[in-house]
């Protein structure tokens, strides 16, 4: 009878578990062989920057346009005919300068009739209080009746009451004159010019004007910003700090004496912004109404805050990273808490210290411990082996 495993099958198997035995002794040998050639790898060429403690204003960018602050449509106010323009196209204008005068004429002949009407009732009214002051004298006598006498009163008031209605014909006709020569409500520029010598024009036609004035010095700049800095901005406006800076990259234009005088009263529920409008000078003209430009809102500043090329952090599963060397050149990695970005920067809370070296490029082929070599932005990196 055989035994189920004869001494030739347990040799077998030993010697199955020796060779097993055996590779897992060579594997051992070659993972050693590969960490011994990882920590003789050249230093990994990155880019460095120090850790900056400086001052770092609170911006907000948006696009703005510019308005005038007054525009008028220049209307007439009595219906007549063009006689005489008195300016061109894109003149300075002051208020109360002459700009069109219309075909007097008609007004000069109604002003005429109104003063002799005026003369005419002022003739009668004199006339009957005469007639009424010799008859309160009758009165006196007895001589009249009392009926005769309140006759004669009542038409001395009538007639006096006569004299004032004429009297305000008499200012109404030099007004409507006045209107023939119309002048600049405002300070201003002035745009095309619409109507012509010889234009019959309408009192207060909507559809005509014979120009637009806009005023150019102060001039506004309206723009917007997202609702969740609105806090931020009215804060600021009621401590005064808000400081309003414009500028056209196309032309180089600069302005920096922007003063915040308005913010809207509601948040548009469409964009989820709020309309903002800062004053400037302008005393030059550089800012033009419909213009487009860029605008920084500056709304406060952060002391001593910690800064770091934004490049240099990084999100991994352990939360925001940033790689730091240290004095033998190697890197290690430590946690940071970021607080906000300005442009390429990042301004950090905790996990370095001003003065530090942080690696800004060149960290994905990193890991802590290794080595590393700087490198400018100017040279370029040396080849990895």
């Amino acid at each position: 009878m055989k035994t189920p495993f004869s001494s030739v099958s347990w040799t077998r198997i030993g010697l199955m578990l020796l060779a097993a035995s055996g590779g897992l002794l060579s594997g051992c040998n070659r993972s050693g062989d590969a960490a011994g050639k990882a920590g003789a790898l050249p230093p990994v060429p990155v880019q460095i920057a120090a850790v900056e403690q400086t001052d770092v204003p609170r911006r907000i960018d948006s696009v703005g346009t510019v308005q005038a602050l007054r525009t008028v449509a220049v209307k007439s106010q009595v219906d007549g005919i063009v006689a005489k323009i008195h300016f061109r196209e894109g003149d300075e204008v002051k208020a109360g300068d002459l700009l069109v005068t219309l075909d007097q004429r008609p007004f000069e002949n109604s002003l005429r009739i109104a003063r002799a009407d005026l003369a005419n009732a002022r003739a009668e009214a004199a006339r009957a209080a005469a007639d009424a002051e010799r008859y309160q004298r009758l009165d006196r006598q007895e001589a009249v009746s009392k009926e005769q006498l309140s006759t004669l009163l009542t038409k001395a008031e009538t007639t006096k009451a006569l004299v004032q209605a004429k009297e305000a014909a008499v200012a109404n006709a030099e007004l409507q004159l006045g209107y023939t020569q119309i002048r600049a409500p405002i300070a201003g520029r002035t745009g095309q010019r619409l109507l012509h010598e010889g234009a019959l024009v309408k009192a207060n036609d909507i559809g005509q004007s014979f120009v637009t004035i806009n005023q150019l010095a102060p001039i506004a700049v309206a723009f917007s910003v997202p609702e969740p800095v609105l806090a931020e901005v009215r804060a600021a406006f009621a401590a005064h700090q808000v400081v309003i800076t414009v500028s056209n990259r196309n032309t180089g234009l600069t302005r920096t004496d922007g003063r915040l005088e308005f913010i809207d009263n509601t948040v548009d529920p469409t964009t989820g912004t709020i309309t903002l409008k800062a004053v400037f000078a302008n005393a030059d003209a550089a800012l033009w109404p419909g213009q487009f430009l860029q605008v920084q809102t500056q709304v406060g500043v952060d002391q001593g805050a910690l800064v770091v090329p934004t490049s240099a952090v990084m999100t991994g599963q352990q939360g925001t990273q940033i790689y730091v060397m240290k004095s033998d050149h190697t890197v290690e990695l430590r946690p940071v808490k970021p607080l906000r970005t300005a442009g390429d920067r990042t301004l950090l809370a905790e996990g370095v210290k001003a003065g530090e070296t942080v690696i800004s490029d060149g960290q994905l082929r990193l890991l802590p411990g290794f080595k590393v070599e700087p490198k400018t932005l100017g040279e370029a990196p040396a080849a990895a082996h």
